[in-house]
């Protein structure tokens, strides 16, 4: 009986790493072959900035301790106009308020593309 477990073992183990090692292998560029990937290709270009929680403050300074300007809820447009550290200088589209804000909250999402 024991060593039906160990086959059966072996065998899960096999058919799990197999879709991962067939996966890393399709993946892999050939050494040979070009970069023919530009900048600006639809896999590379970085997503629109979004909010990661409900609200965060608008900022006078790029500071944690500044004076409080406005909020920025989750789901009002923006712009982001420059960046300085971990702070973004942005403009609420929705209130009009300016201002910045941290960039632990407001950050770009990510594009997944499937070849």
């Amino acid at each position: 009986m024991p060593s039906n477990r160990i086959a059966v073992s072996v065998a899960l183990l096999g058919a799990l790493a197999l879709p991962a090692l067939a996966a890393t292998t399709a993946m892999a560029a050939p050494a040979s072959a070009p970069n023919s990937a530009s900048a600006a290709g639809p896999c590379d270009r970085p997503g629109p900035w979004v909010i990661g929680t409900q609200a965060v403050n608008i900022r006078s300074k790029a500071s944690a301790t500044s004076t409080s300007v406005g909020i920025l809820y989750r789901g009002h447009k923006f712009t982001v106009h420059k960046t300085s550290g971990n702070w973004h200088y942005i403009t609420d589209n929705t209130t009009g308020v300016k201002g910045w804000v941290s960039g632990t909250y407001v950050f770009r999402s990510v594009h997944m593309c499937l070849d």
